[in-house]
């Protein structure tokens, strides 16, 4: 019996995919094989001794200590892709938001309550003021083609946008994902200089931090419409103000709504709700307790941030599920191990991700005698399971 504890309400749709007769699912579980969460912040929390796994059910996680989990063999899941389409669709509202004044207007009709039969005429006199351009036949950049921005950049281009995109680690899958109309921009310059509305599709780390800036400001094309719906600290809100006051930015639409900007004109702060649609709550529910299911029955790997993807098929009655740092040295001691623990190798699979590595070995023997003690004894080994 697996015990997975749930830090925030997990769709049912997602948790039904762990069968009751072997998972107990609880928001009161002391010492869980599993955590499933969404953006509960764990880093004040202490790791359970027992724990394997973390999914989170959705794609950031600067809520969960990826370090410390990394330390002690525990595994972090997230759902990419899962709530991309929700994404998409704010992205899109967020254009037309930013050129065609749409929620200034509606607040301001809101004004003449109480007007009576003058409604109509002072709604003819008054809209001009909210007058803007259209999207078609402008200029898009499209910063990060993974799956959320693959998925902006080709419905701009279907909305007769010229898109730009541009990304230095774009994937093999998501390089076919991306329509033949959307050109490839030699880097971020050329997208700051040409385009009318850019959009920022980048996960946040220590690079990107305050990727948006006053010298990249100073590049831009004047009027640029700046849509932020991964990180608030991919852009520096001073910045952003000064832009606006001089004119470099026209408007800035942001998932991420802060004492600093709220209020400033040209601002259009959004709370947060790119993926608040119960499809694509359902959607990350759903992928995180497959993820983790495969993880706790089999040791398989999908999507993990701190550990590579590994997937091996299950053809031995016993299999080794190792982390291990990713140094030169460790896999051959490992496979040592378990030759001296007489055991026969049936199949193997090694992959490694930056600091981590993951080794699985299935064997044709159920015992498995001290193989595990003596794994963990090879220096560079952080955990072992038998499965």
């Amino acid at each position: 019996m697996y015990n997975i504890l749930t830090l925030n309400k997990i769709a049912e749709i997602g948790t039904d995919n762990l069968p009751k007769e072997h998972y107990s699912v609880s928001d009161k579980c002391e010492n869980p094989d599993a955590i499933m969460l969404r953006s509960f912040n764990m880093h004040e929390t202490n790791l359970p001794q027992n724990l394997k796994a973390v999914a989170r059910a959705g794609a950031g996680t600067n809520n969960i200590p990826i370090d410390k989990c990394s330390e002690k063999g525990v595994v972090v899941f997230n759902t990419p892709g899962a709530n991309a389409n929700a994404v998409k669709e704010l992205v899109l509202a967020s254009l037309f938001l930013s050129c065609r004044k749409i929620y200034q207007g509606i607040n301001w009709a809101q004004t003449l309550k109480g007007e009576g039969d003058k409604v109509p005429a002072l709604v003819e006199k008054g809209k001009a003021q909210f007058a803007g351009p259209e999207i078609a036949g402008k200029k898009l950049g499209v910063i990060g083609l993974g799956a959320i921005g693959g998925m902006v950049a080709n419905a701009c281009k279907a909305l007769g946008m010229e898109v730009l995109g541009c990304d230095p680690f774009i994937s093999v899958d998501g390089a076919w994902g991306l329509s033949r109309g959307v050109h490839k921009a030699a880097n971020y310059d050329e997208i700051y200089a040409q385009c009318d509305y850019i959009t920022v599709h980048v996960p946040y780390n220590e690079q990107t931090k305050g990727m948006f800036n006053a010298e990249v400001f100073g590049k831009v094309k004047k009027g640029l419409k700046l849509l932020n719906f991964s990180r608030g600290e991919l852009v520096d809100n001073s910045a952003v103000k000064e832009a606006l006051a001089n004119g470099s930015l026209s408007c800035y639409v942001t998932d991420f709504p802060n004492e600093e900007l709220l209020g400033t004109e040209g601002v259009i702060a959004i709370p947060h709700l790119g993926a608040s649609t119960y499809e694509a709550e359902d959607n990350c529910a759903v992928m995180a307790a497959i993820q983790l299911k495969d993880y706790l029955e089999y040791g398989n790997i999908k999507n993990s941030v701190n550990f590579p993807d590994c997937n091996l098929p299950f053809t031995g009655r016993k299999r080794f599920c190792i982390l291990h740092k990713n140094v030169p040295g460790v896999v051959g001691p490992i496979t040592t191990a378990v030759a001296n623990a007489k055991l026969n190798i049936d199949n193997m699979i090694n992959k490694s991700k930056t600091a981590y590595a993951c080794t699985m070995i299935d064997v044709d023997q159920k015992e498995t005698g001290n193989a595990v003690d003596e794994i963990l004894k090879v220096d560079g080994v952080v955990s072992v399971r038998v499965i």
